[in-house]
């Protein structure tokens, strides 16, 4: 009898956690979530090492490897710069600059 409720039990857990990780059309795998939070972390850690970006005026958001800036930059050699960094960074596949350069 204790054997038909844990299994029960657990064949209940698999089934709610497998729904749970299903992947449907235009939605990351965990690992691509993860990579792409990895990729976040990289990025936003250059650019508070950089003295020349503000980290705390530029957004970053990865997904499936594209990262994306936004926010605020002081200057063209600001904006270009955070490009760069983010260019350089291991992982990223493209980079889409939207920020507004205000000074």
């Amino acid at each position: 009898m204790k054997h038909t409720a844990a299994s029960l039990a657990l064949s209940g857990l698999l089934a709610f956690t497998a729904v749970g990780c299903a992947v449907t059309r235009d939605q990351s795998t965990v690992g691509e979530y993860v990579d792409d939070a990895t990729i976040t972390t990289r990025v936003k850690a250059k650019f508070a090492e950089d003295p020349t970006v503000s980290a705390m005026s530029i957004s970053v958001e990865t997904l499936k490897g594209t990262v994306q800036l936004s926010g605020f930059a002081k200057s063209t050699a600001e904006r270009n710069r955070a490009a760069e960094i983010a260019r350089s960074t291991p992982g990223v596949k493209a980079v889409k600059n939207d920020i507004v350069i205000r000074p």
